[in-house]
Formats: C-alpha cells, structure tokens, sequence
C-alpha cells in the first residue's frame, strides 16, 4: 500500500496540481487586494462613498453596531456587503482565468498551425530502395538499342 501510494505522489499530475493550488493561493491574495484595494475603493467614489463591507443586516435583536466586525460580537448578521465583495472577487478571478486559458490556447493553436505548415522531412529510403532506383536511373540513360 505504501509503494502505491509512493507512485501516486510522484505522478507528475499530482505534483502540478499541488503547484497549481500553492499558487492559485497565491492568486487570490493578489484579487482580494485588487478587489478590496483598488476596486471598490473606485466604485465606493463613484456611487457617493459607500463600503460594501459593512453592509449587513441584524438578524438579532441585540445587533445595534455600524461595523459588521462590531456588530458579529453582538449577534448573528446577514452580511450581504461582504457577499458583494467576494462575488466579485470571483467574478475577477473568472475573467483572469479565462484570459489566460484563452491565450494559451491561441499560443498552442500558432504553434500547431506552424508544425503543420512546416513541410514533413521524409526519412531516407532503405538501402534496397534506394540501390534500385539508383539502378532504374542507369538503365533510363543508356542508349536504346
């Protein structure tokens, strides 16, 4: 059991899924920035100065607090700002995603469309090949008879 599982691990798929997920951590740290510090800042500014996420409605009786960090401790909240913010951190990541997965496929369409413009190289004939047609040749410039 220990052998099998020793050859899953060193599958090469396992390794670039786990490389895969290390950086699409990473990833997301650098949309949750983009979304938390940039992004909504711009729309924060266009639509009057509004943050998303402190948007929340008090499902307790006890909730009477302005932040949703504040107003957690005192009760359950419905935190439909922080949804927002999430919601297009995803809808960030998506478009990011496709963009490249779309530009890779562009690159490896190129590089397919030139391996099949490239004229094939036919490999060189068999010895008994080519000595006949050597010698069909030689017949074909003796004179006729």
């Amino acid at each position: 059991m220990l052998n099998e599982f020793k050859a899953f691990i060193a599958r090469g798929n396992v390794m670039d899924l786990a490389v895969g997920v290390i950086i699409g951590g990473a990833f997301g740290g650098i949309v949750k920035s983009l979304v938390e510090d940039i992004i909504m800042p711009i729309v924060g500014a266009i639509f009057g100065g509004f943050d998303f996420s402190n948007y929340f409605i008090g499902l307790s009786p006890n909730v009477h607090s302005a932040s949703l960090a504040a107003a957690r401790t005192e009760g359950a909240v419905f935190a439909y700002g922080n949804f927002i913010t999430v919601l297009i951190n995803f809808l960030i990541l998506a478009w990011i995603i496709f963009l490249m997965v779309k530009g890779v496929n562009t690159l490896r369409e190129q590089v397919e469309r030139k391996e099949k413009a490239a004229p094939a190289e036919l490999p060189p004939p068999p010895a008994d090949v080519a000595l006949l047609t050597e010698i069909r040749d030689l017949l074909a410039k003796r004179p006729a008879v």
